[in-house]
């Protein structure tokens, strides 16, 4: 095997593979990345086999090989060569030979055909999205989802297809989101994607802007996502999705309408009184005045106001201000909506108009 292209190109597909590479794994092969070259192109893949990143960019002066090598090796060998052309050759027995201006590198490889299959998907379930689009959906979502992996499938994202619609789905028990897109026509479909593996797909997604619309490919067990010459691909959460939409509020007694970025200044004050795993609570009083904020702990207290417009009942509510802050972080529109029951029931948190996104967080109890 042998190529040549520059260092800058390389590091960026190299950096782009490597972040599917785990440490952790017991598979020697999967700690490596897979360099192959057909077709005058260099094909890096990388992969824990939960998440694997495939990309390609054009080389000369190539010859047909391929070879396993240290993902952590490579990669820092890369980064720190000159910014110039980048000479590679792999012999018969996997010795890979890196050279640039001055500076010559040989690293022991291994072969390739150790290396497992990722199983790109062909001729699967497709469907064309703006690549925005797809960030957006992950970033309104994804954090809601739970971390304990002893929660199944709550750790994922549903992602439900169909109608010329993409919808998003995230909750962990004390919250939920749902986020929902227009797409292209596709045949409805309806799976679970970690949502550890959607944020690294959306890290990777915001590198290839150039890509203005990416195509998504889905089969049984996998979901494959193409950006250009990038291809990700996840396996898919087997189990059953829990049926949010019977658990978003059909009703309300209280809706105010506020200014997002004032109500989010106001609990970030608030916050400032909170500790973490121990008093997390903001209290909010709505009433026609608007909304008054306050926080309490050992060191002192905040008490902070919001203009409001209320439509319903007063309300006293507590929540727990990571989960408000966290929303209100990834919310773009001027002014949100409010809507609530009473203080034990769940709060909705969403758009003034449209169903575009809503979020439902519970309420934490006030004591008396």
């Amino acid at each position: 095997m042998k190529f040549t292209c520059s260092q800058s190109v390389l590091l960026k597909a190299v950096n782009m593979v490597s972040k599917a590479v785990s440490a952790k794994t017991t598979v020697p092969a999967l700690k490596g990345i897979l360099l192959q070259v057909r077709d005058n192109e260099l094909i890096l893949t990388g992969s824990d086999l939960d998440f694997s990143v495939i990309t390609r960019i054009d080389v000369v002066e190539a010859e047909e090989g391929s070879v396993i090598v240290s993902a952590k090796l490579f990669s820092e060998i890369i980064r720190k060569l000159p910014n110039a052309m980048v000479r590679a050759f792999a012999d018969e027995k996997n010795r890979l030979s890196i050279s640039c201006l001055d500076s010559n590198f040989n690293i022991v490889g291994a072969p390739a055909d150790e290396y497992p299959s990722v199983g790109i998907v062909d001729n699967a379930n497709s469907v064309e999205l703006n690549n925005k689009a797809f960030r957006n959906l992950i970033g309104r979502t994804s954090f809601a989802a739970s971390i304990d992996e002893k929660k199944g499938v709550l750790v994922g994202c549903l992602v439900k297809i169909g109608g010329g619609f993409i919808e998003m789905v995230s909750l962990d028990g004390f919250r939920m989101a749902v986020a929902k897109e227009q797409t292209g026509n596709a045949e409805n479909v309806s799976i679970i994607v970690p949502a550890k593996i959607l944020n690294e797909i959306s890290k990777l997604l915001s590198e290839q802007e150039a890509a203005e619309n990416i195509r998504l490919d889905i089969e049984e067990r996998k979901i494959q996502i193409t950006a250009g010459d990038v291809r990700m691909i996840s396996r898919l959460l087997d189990g059953e999705f829990i049926r949010y939409n019977d658990i978003l509020p059909k009703m309300y007694k209280t809706r105010v309408i506020v200014s997002r970025e004032e109500l989010q200044s106001s609990v970030e004050r608030a916050s400032l009184f909170v500790i973490e795993g121990k008093n997390n609570l903001i209290k909010l009083k709505i009433d026609g005045n608007g909304i008054e904020i306050t926080s309490r702990n050992d060191s002192g207290n905040v008490n902070d106001n919001v203009s409001a417009e209320l439509e319903g009942d007063p309300i006293e509510i507590g929540f727990n201000s990571k989960y408000m802050m966290d929303v209100l972080k990834v919310i773009s529109d001027e002014e949100i909506a409010l809507e609530m029951t009473n203080s034990l029931s769940a709060c909705m948190i969403k758009q003034v108009d449209g169903d575009s996104y809503q979020y439902l967080v519970l309420p934490v109890r006030l004591s008396i």
